[in-house]
Formats: structure tokens, C-alpha cells, sequence
């Protein structure tokens, strides 16, 4: 490697690194160098520890393992000619049954006592985690060195690195490393293992360019940070654990702050661009529709609305998310906001993820207008206006007909999903638009909206969800909105009763469907929600072997199987509805028009039903398989229920193990009705990293150190520096270890400032 120029951060890794770890790691997020000396330990194994995991994993979960071998043994196959090695291996927590086929040379090097690191797909068999042929790496051990466990082929073979680097003095400071006192372990997976990781990060520490540093020595100083370059190192080869804090401790901070510096470019955009300026008008669409509800507005939706009015009539573009609880009356709050806009003269976009959520809005919104949303028609009032729906499944005369009404500006009112994003839809004066369920869209495809309006506008923004978001998480991923929160619900909201139901227990699943007939029978209707539609080529009476890349997934049940089940057995004399995302566009709209005007007594669906949909008289939920769901969609279907004048009931049907992560989701939504509470939980057991969503064209974030549930003070100060640098460099132009952060955090590279 001598004499070799340094690999800059930015370079690919399929340059630098073997070509299969290179993918591996691809297959993780990760692609640059920058990226990969960034991507953190999960946990760390000092001197003669094993690890410890904290619940067990899940079937198919990929697992690495550190533990010592208390049993191994040659075992001959009862139906087959052959013998495999059978190892027990076991940790601080349990034990692990290890099989090993055609490995007759591993049983010298796989001796009871011998430290091992494991990686495989975990499978159970008499409640006991079973690995199958698992990738592993014996370890050096006190007196015990590698070349007692490992020859330099062996091991160079398992590390997934160049013989080179594990014999000779090249790899004298590598092995010493690989017998270190504290050793990482990285998220992995089938492909790459934590130990090839490692190997990689290790070798590429010591050839890359100098770490471009992103704050300065007072800015340190002030925080009590260590440089970015200790920093790198100590979080991959720490000595002691003070190491590791230190090194957590400023690489934490650099992911705060790469993600505030993209919020603060947005803001400083928002601040210099121009939008329509929307003040009340007396008498107009909005007063009379207040004037026309039959309930008063709760004080929460009275004041949002005073908060998005007062945005709406100033000249800079409103920036706005709204979110509160399912039922909290959000869509009216968005409805009265966009009449304000057409009592302007401009016209509004509300933008569903769905063709189910958008009709139902369609329908909801007509409702609620009534003559007032019938322009041009003979009960139509004056100065009505008109509300146009358009899907990507519309035949092409009935979109030519909506897309007419848009570009004349007849529509006041335009409701829609990614239809209305082509190229070919424009509008007549495009000043506000709205954004449901925010978490289903890029940032891409809600941008491509803001072109659409006249030159030199930029459309106001509203943003719904009914995912409530924790005040860290919202600093974050929303910074660059202001936020309103409809807490209270309407008055007439029932309370909803969750269980977790046993799938394994007959007797307890006849009672779920008895209890939906009970249900039914007092003029009721039910929701029975499934995790996969069932067309799919692997089916096994009812239920379904998935496989992926970490090995075999637990069965689950199909609409469609369930549905012709419940069809011909115990629910075979009511009135059944099918309702998944694959049937055609006037299906799905014919079977939800049934099931909202009581012609259906249950139906049996996908999430499709998740958001917007309203029937006030269904009042049970069935979801099977409801460990294939998170906890805010858990949520969100179960929001279905209770909306008319009786209580609700959910059961939650798994067979997950009493001790998993699984039930503890599932137990977690059957105890409480907080939506804030449950998306704590939610961002606490699935990685925080993949609520960055927001903050991303698409690509995988690599949040890896920052806490945003527990780090609100780290935030804090990543956002005053953020805009500090960014009020003096808005492009960032002299601040280029800055924007560097933004390469190696948020890949890839977010171009708002580009966007128009």
C-alpha cells in the first residue's frame, strides 16, 4: 500500500474494498467511503466477554453472536447417509445450537472452550435458537492466538480480506487489532458480516485523505469535542471506553448538525421566495361554510385554523404541519384553509398517497360543501365552487374532463394522488397545496408540485398526518415547518378496547369471529385487516412461506384466502366486502360506497382503509397477522373504529412469542390510546434512521449516533450553529467540511437550493 495516493472520502467502495463486501455493504446504505467510516458499532465485546442480546431475536432475524464453545460433537443423519457437527454455543443470556454440515476439519478448530463470533438467520426448534451453517470467526483467546484457532487462509477467508493483510508484517498491527481488548460489532446481515466490516473500516483507516474537519477549535471547544478524524478512529478501535463516549459524543453532533444545516437552507429559501397572499374575506366560501356546520369547531381546530389563516395572509409561502390524532378533525381544518385560498381567487391541491384515501376525501369534502362545492350546476349557490378528482386509473375522457376544469381554473378544489404530479397536469392558479399523510411522499414528488404555480409564485404548504410525531423527531425531520397539533378529539368519539389475540388458539379465534357476528347482528359493521393480498406464487393451505434475505419469514394469511374462508365457514351468511390495492379503481370505489352505506356488513381488506376512511358504524376491527405491523399503523387502522356513537373493539391476532420484540409492540397498542405515547414506542424499537425518510430523495439515511427521541439538546444546538453558518453561507461554498457532513450523513446529497 506504500506509496499509494490517499482514497478521498467521496470515492466508491467497489474502488477501494473487495467487490462482494462492497455490495454487501451497498445492500445497507452504505456506498463511499465517507459513509462507511461513519457507520457505527452496534454494540461492543471487551476482553473475554460474550455478548448479550436483550430479547430474543425474531425468527429470520440475522444475529452476530459472541460466545464461547461449551459442546461439539459429530452426529450421524438419521435420513441420510453423512454426519454433521453439532456445537452448543452459549452467551451471558442463553444458548445457541449451532449445525455444521460437511465440517469434519471444523470440529479441531471449533473445541470446547474456544471463543467464537457467529452471524446466521436464526430459526427456533423446542423453543431453543437454532443457527444453521452459520459464517463464523474464531477468536483469539488470552494465551490462545490466532494461529491456534485460524491459519492466515482461514482467516483471511472469513474476514473477507486479502491473504496480505493477515500473515507477514503487514499483518502483524492487523491481527494485534483483531485481538483487541474492546472489540465492535456492526449491524449486519447475510451478505456482509460484522467482522468484514470491521476488516474494511480497519484497513481503509489507515489510506485515506485527511478528514476534512466541519467545525473549528473554538467551536469544539465550546461543545468539548474531540476532532472528527480522533473521532473516526476512536469509535472503531477504542482502547478504553471513555473512547468510545468521546467519539459517540462528536459523531453524534455531526449527524445533528448535517441534518439542521439542510433544514436551515430550506428555511433561508423560504424566507426570500414569494407566495399568493390570502387574507379573510368577509362572506366569502369559508364563513359560509362555518356558518352552515351542525357542530361547533373544537377550541384546537378554532385555533390551528387562526394559526394557518395568519400564515395564509402573509406574502411568504406557509410552511406548515398539521398533525394530531386519528378524528381530530384535521380535514376540515385543511378544507376551511383551502376556501380562504379560493375566496382569493387561486385554487388548491390536497394530495392523497391512495386512490381509496383520495375518493374518500372527494367524498367527504362534497359532503361537507354541499351547494357550496357545485359551481355551475342548477342547486349550485353563487359564487360556489367546484371540486375535481383525479387518479391515475381514471379512464383517458373522464381525465381529459378533470384535466380541462384544473388548467381553466373552473376546479377550485383539486383532490388527487401521483396523477397529479405528471407533467401534463397544470393549473389555472395553483396557490396552496396539501399534503396527506406526509410520510408516503418524497421530497422529489411533493416538490414537483411547487412548479406548477404561476411564475414567480411558490405555493402555500400544508402538510397532515395523523402519525402523531414526538416534539424531537418533529425539530428534525419537519424543522423547517412550523407545527400545529390538534389534540382534542370531537366530542362523540367512543372509546376503542384493543386485545392481542393467540393465532395458534382455535378456541380463542372461533370467539373472534363469533364476536364479530355479535357485532353484526346489532346492525354493526366489522373490519377484518390482513398484512398481503395473496395472488402471490407460494401459497400453503391459507397461509404463505415468504422468503428473504434473511431467511425464512414466519407464515401469514391472505385476504383472499381469508376472505373465502370466512366466506364458506363461519361469517358465510352476512354480507362480505374484498378490498385490496390491486383490484381496479371502480372496484375498490364500489365495494368502500357499499361498506359506507351499510350494503356490506364486514370486509376484508388491506391497508388500504389505514387513513381518511370514515364509517361511523363499524365498530370492530380484526387484524391478522398484526405483528407484520408498526405500531403508528397499528394505530392509524384502529383510528377506523369508534368515529359513530358506539364504543370500538380491535383484536390484535398474532403468533408471535409472548417474549419478543413483536408481542411487546403489540402489547404496547393494546395498552394505550396516546398516539404520542405509541410513536415513542415505535421509534424506540425500529431503527431511527428510517424516520429520515423526510429528509431524503429516496435514499437511506444513515443516522447512526443521534438519539432523536433522547438527544433534544444536542438538536437544540446543532440548530442555532446551523443557522449561524448558513445566515453567513447559504450554499455553504466556504464551509466545505460542512457540506461534507451532508454527503456522508444524508446520501445522497439533498439539492434543494437547485430546486424551483
Amino acid at each position: 500500500m506504500a506509496g499509494q495516493p490517499p482514497i478521498p472520502l467521496t470515492a466508491p467502495l467497489e474502488a477501494v474494498i473487495s467487490p462482494a463486501t462492497a455490495q454487501g455493504l451497498a445492500d445497507l446504505g452504505v456506498y463511499t467511503v465517507g459513509q462507511l467510516l461513519r457507520y457505527a458499532p452496534r454494540r461492543y465485546v471487551r476482553r473475554g466477554q460474550v455478548s448479550e442480546e436483550r430479547l430474543l431475536p425474531e425468527p429470520g432475524e440475522w444475529i452476530t453472536v459472541i460466545g464461547r464453545v461449551i459442546k461439539a460433537d459429530m452426529i450421524q443423519m438419521r435420513k441420510r447417509h453423512g454426519q454433521f457437527l453439532k456445537v452448543v454455543v452459549a452467551d451471558e443470556r442463553q444458548t445457541y445450537d449451532v449445525s455444521f454440515f460437511n465440517a469434519r476439519y471444523l470440529q479441531k478448530k471449533l473445541r470446547p472452550g474456544t471463543r467464537v463470533m457467529l452471524a446466521g438467520a436464526v430459526k427456533y426448534y423446542n423453543n431453543k435458537i437454532q443457527l444453521s451453517h452459520p459464517a463464523h470467526v474464531p477468536l483469539p483467546d488470552g494465551d490462545v492466538g490466532f494461529d491456534e484457532v485460524a491459519g492466515p487462509d482461514m482467516l483471511a477467508q472469513a474476514l473477507g480480506v486479502d491473504k496480505s493483510l493477515v500473515e507477514g508484517k503487514a499483518g502483524e498491527q492487523f491481527l494485534a487489532d483483531l485481538d483487541r481488548s474492546i472489540l465492535p460489532i456492526y449491524p449486519a446481515s447475510q451478505k456482509v458480516q460484522t467482522w468484514q466490516i470491521w476488516a474494511s473500516i480497519r484497513d481503509l483507516l489507515g489510506r485515506i485523505e485527511k478528514v476534512p474537519e466541519a467545525l473549528t477549535e473554538k467551536q469544539r471547544g465550546e461543545r468539548g469535542l474531540i476532532t472528527l478524524d480522533e473521532a473516526l478512529w476512536k469509535v472503531h478501535l477504542p482502547d478504553v471506553d471513555s473512547d468510545v463516549e468521546r467519539a459517540q459524543d462528536r459523531l453524534k453532533f455531526d449527524e445533528a448538525f448535517a441534518m439542521q444545516l439542510v433544514l436551515a437552507q430550506r428555511r433561508a429559501v423560504g424566507r426570500i421566495e414569494s407566495a399568493p397572499s390570502c387574507p379573510h374575506v368577509v362572506g366569502g366560501l369559508e364563513d359560509q361554510l362555518r356558518l352552515r356546520l351542525p357542530f361547533e369547531l373544537t377550541a384546537g381546530q378554532q385555533e390551528v385554523s387562526a394559526e394557518i389563516g395568519d400564515d395564509l395572509a402573509g406574502s411568504a409561502p406557509m410552511s406548515r404541519l398539521l398533525q394530531g390524532e386519528v378524528g381530530s378533525g384535521k380535514t376540515l381544518v385543511a378544507l376551511l384553509a383551502m376556501l380562504r385560498v379560493v375566496d382569493n381567487g387561486h385554487q388548491c391541491v390536497l394530495l392523497a398517497p391512495t386512490e381509496v384515501l383520495a375518493a374518500q376525501h372527494h367524498r367527504t369534502i362534497t359532503t361537507m360543501l354541499g351547494e357550496l362545492g357545485r359551481a355551475g350546476e342548477l342547486d349550485g349557490v353563487d359564487g360556489a365552487t367546484s371540486v375535481a378528482l383525479l387518479t391515475g386509473s381514471m379512464r383517458t375522457a373522464a381525465k381529459r374532463r378533470v384535466l380541462l376544469e384544473i388548467v381553466t381554473g373552473n376546479a377550485g378544489l383539486v383532490i388527487g394522488t401521483h396523477a397529479l404530479l405528471e407533467d401534463h397536469v397544470d393549473f389555472f392558479d395553483l396557490a396552496m397545496v396539501v399534503v396527506d399523510e406526509q410520510h408516503r411522499f418524497g421530497v422529489e414528488q411533493r416538490d414537483s408540485l411547487r412548479g406548477k404555480a404561476i411564475d414567480g409564485m411558490v405555493p402555500h404548504h400544508l402538510v397532515m398526518t395523523a402519525t402523531p410525531i414526538p416534539r424531537t423527531v418533529a425539530m428534525t425531520v419537519f424543522g423547517d415547518l412550523e407545527t400545529s397539533i390538534l389534540a382534542e378529539l370531537p366530542k362523540g368519539r367512543q372509546p376503542i378496547t384493543t386485545n392481542v389475540v393467540p393465532l395458534g388458539n382455535e378456541r380463542w379465534m372461533e370467539r373472534v369471529w363469533q364476536r364479530a357476528a355479535e357485532e353484526i347482528d346489532k346492525g354493526r359493521q366489522v373490519y377484518v385487516v390482513c398484512s398481503r393480498i395473496g395472488d402471490e406464487d407460494t401459497k400453503t393451505g391459507g397461509r404463505s412461506k415468504a422468503k428473504s434475505g434473511t431467511g425464512e419469514e414466519p407464515q401469514t394469511i391472505s385476504v383472499l384466502d381469508l376472505y373465502e374462508m370466512l366466506s364458506a365457514g363461519p361469517l358465510g351468511q352476512y354480507r362480505l366486502g374484498l378490498l385490496h390495492g390491486r383490484l381496479p379503481a371502480d372496484e375498490k370505489a364500489a365495494v368502500m360506497d357499499d361498506f359506507t352505506s351499510g350494503a356490506l356488513d364486514l370486509v376484508v381488506a388491506t391497508t388500504v382503509i389505514e387513513v381518511g376512511v370514515d364509517v361511523p358504524n363499524s365498530t370492530m376491527m380484526v387484524i391478522i397477522d398484526a405483528d407484520r405491523f408498526g405500531v403508528s399503523q397499528l394505530h392509524q387502522l384502529r383510528g377506523r373504529i369508534g368515529r359513530g356513537q358506539w364504543p370500538g373493539l380491535c383484536l390484535l391476532v398474532s403468533g408471535a412469542a409472548e417474549v419478543s420484540q413483536a408481542r411487546e409492540r403489540l402489547n404496547a397498542v393494546a395498552a394505550s390510546t396516546d398516539g404520542f405515547e405509541l410513536a415513542r414506542v415505535d421509534l424506540e424499537q425500529r431503527r431511527e434512521g428510517d424516520v429520515l425518510g423526510e429528509l431524503q430523495s429516496g435514499g437511506t439515511s444513515s443516522l447512526h449516533f443521534l438519539s432523536l427521541l433522547d438527544d433534544a439538546e444536542v438538536i437544540s444546538d446543532a440548530r442555532e450553529l446551523a443557522e449561524e453558518v448558513v445566515g453567513e453561507d447559504l450554499s455553504l461554498a466556504d464551509h466545505l467540511g460542512a457540506a461534507r457532513l451532508i454527503d456522508d450523513i444524508l446520501a445522497p446529497r439533498l439539492e434543494y437550493l437547485d430546486k424551483t
